[in-house]
């Protein structure tokens, strides 16, 4: 049986967390920032957990947990 490969544009988006969960980077952290309060940039700093709904789907792609 040959090995699974590493989806390699949904290793550079996303993570698998310690407990299996995978993570996701918030967005709307790149640019425009002056217009954001620091409340906000505060908060999307943190990773997000991928929704329900797709985390099978995105551990499929992550077979190694990169």
């Amino acid at each position: 049986m040959p090995k699974m490969k590493t989806h390699k544009g949904a290793a550079k988006r996303m993570k698998v967390s310690g407990t299996g969960k995978v993570m996701r980077w918030m967005t709307f952290h790149q640019h425009k920032l002056e217009h954001k309060s620091p409340k906000r940039r505060r908060r999307l700093r943190k990773d997000a957990p991928v929704h329900d709904s797709f985390q099978k789907k995105a551990k499929r792609l992550l077979p190694y947990g990169c």
